[in-house]
This record gives C-alpha cells, sequence and structure tokens, in this order.
C-alpha cells in the first residue's frame, strides 16, 4: 500500500525544531488543540490527521502500522523535515514506535501516550465491521466512554458531544482500516533498538489501553521515563492538559519531566 498524502497543520516559528503531533484512532489532530499554544512557544508544531481521519484521505482494504507510518514519512519528506520530536497517542503513540526503529534518524526524541506495542487482535475485528457495516457512528458513545473519567465526561458535555462527532466524522472505510493495523501489530521484540530518548505518558484510569500496556513500552525502550497521570482515561492530554504539555515540552528540550 503506497502512502497517503495526509492532512496537515503547521504552527509556530518557522526556524523552530520541529515537534510532530498524532492523534488517537477515531480522533483527528484537533484532540491536540490544548497543547498547541504552549507548544508553539517552543517549537515549530506539524499536527496531522492520521489515514482515514479529519481531513485526510482513506485507502481501500486494511492498513498496516508500517504504512501509517509510511505516510509521517511522506508528510515530513512533503514538509523538509529531516529530523523532529515525535509524539503520539494511542494508534499515533504505536505509529510514533514504529518510526523510531525504523527511521532513528528522523526522531530527535519520542512521546508515546496512552498506548501499547502489542493489544493482540481481541475486540478490532469486530470493530472495523461495524464502522464499515453500521458506520463509526455506531461506535462513537462507546468509543468516547472511555477517553475521559466519568467525572470529567459529565462536567464537560460540550467537549463529548465534540469527540462523538470526531469519531462519527472519520470515514468508515479508513477507521476500519486503522483497526486492522492495530490488530495486527506487535512491537514488544523491536522496542530494545529504540534510541530515541523516550517518555511514556499513562492515563492511571485509561480503560482503553491500561496502564500495564505503557508499562511494558517503558520496561522495553532502554532508558524510556515513565509519567502516570491521575485522574486521566485514554486522552490523558485533555483531562490533565497543562501536565502533559510541560511533560512534552521538558522531555523534547532536555529538562525534567
Amino acid at each position: 500500500m503506497s502512502a497517503v498524502d495526509v492532512h496537515a497543520v503547521v504552527e509556530g516559528p518557522a526556524d523552530a525544531p520541529v515537534l510532530l503531533l498524532s492523534n488517537s484512532l477515531g480522533a483527528d489532530h484537533t484532540m491536540w488543540d490544548p497543547q498547541v499554544p504552549g507548544l508553539a512557544e517552543h517549537f515549530r508544531v506539524v499536527r496531522y490527521d492520521t489515514r482515514g481521519h479529519g481531513r485526510s484521505p482513506s485507502s481501500a482494504g486494511d492498513a498496516t502500522i508500517d504504512d501509517l507510518t509510511d505516510d509521517v514519512v511522506a508528510l515530513l519528506d512533503r514538509l523538509g523535515v529531516d529530523r523532529a520530536h515525535v509524539v503520539g497517542l494511542s494508534i499515533g503513540g504505536m505509529t510514533g514506535l514504529r518510526l523510531a526503529v525504523r527511521e532513528p534518524q528522523r526522531v530527535a526524541t519520542l512521546a508515546v501516550l496512552c498506548s501499547s506495542a502489542y493489544t493482540g487482535p481481541a475486540s478490532w475485528g469486530d470493530r472495523a465491521r461495524t464502522a464499515r457495516t453500521e458506520g463509526t457512528g455506531a461506535l462513537a458513545g462507546a468509543v468516547v466512554s472511555r477517553w475521559l473519567t466519568p467525572g470529567y465526561a459529565a462536567a464537560h458535555p460540550d467537549l463529548v458531544a465534540r469527540l462523538q462527532g470526531m469519531v462519527t466524522g472519520a470515514d468508515d472505510e479508513g477507521y476500519a482500516a486503522c483497526c486492522a493495523a492495530i490488530a495486527g501489530m506487535d512491537q514488544r521484540a523491536d522496542l530494545a533498538s529504540i534510541t530515541a530518548p523516550t517518555l511514556v505518558v499513562s492515563g492511571a484510569d485509561d480503560p482503553a489501553l491500561p496502564p500495564e500496556h505503557q508499562q511494558v513500552i517503558a520496561d522495553g525502550v532502554p532508558g524510556a521515563r515513565l509519567l502516570t497521570l491521575r485522574p486521566a482515561a485514554h486522552l490523558a492530554n485533555l483531562e490533565q492538559a497543562a501536565q502533559v504539555t510541560s511533560a512534552l515540552i521538558a522531555h523534547a528540550t532536555g529538562g525534567t519531566t
């Protein structure tokens, strides 16, 4: 499968180091809105929509994690970026891990949030079938219920509605293709080869990819640091926005997280 020309938004000083943000399955680049003002003070921030999400085109058939990584390489090439600080949440973190293994020269630092090196096939096939037969709207309620802790969701109904709109807005086939990429991925044996300084962020209350998934990454990547946030579910960058922003800045600038 060839790379998809993904939609990207670039903000911050043109001469600053590049920091790339990769979104969660079902979300789009706007999930990073809380982080951008702070990050753009230090970096040229590049946000993109994973294929089949937001304004990025989809592709026919199932995707692999290498396909999603090819999209990132093509994006960096298109923007003339040789090396970037790479940040990804969920499937974005999985893509970041693969990029750090395959293209170590392109990754200055790596931050992996609420992600996994291996989920197993589990329910991904069922989810892909639902997306293809009933549409992503049929998944939106259940998916978003795992993104925020119940108390935070109850206090922010407008955010919940916006997030459900993101999931519903994802291309049905594109979402299913990305489910296949997760189902077929096992990066556990590759973690030891990652040389980029790595920060792993865990949401203590994440029901989608619980903390043990991040512990595997932190244990497997040499020198990786683990930061656990609470309360926080799957989109920890929303529930603990200030902490995540500060941690990303500190990590990418060599400061203390």
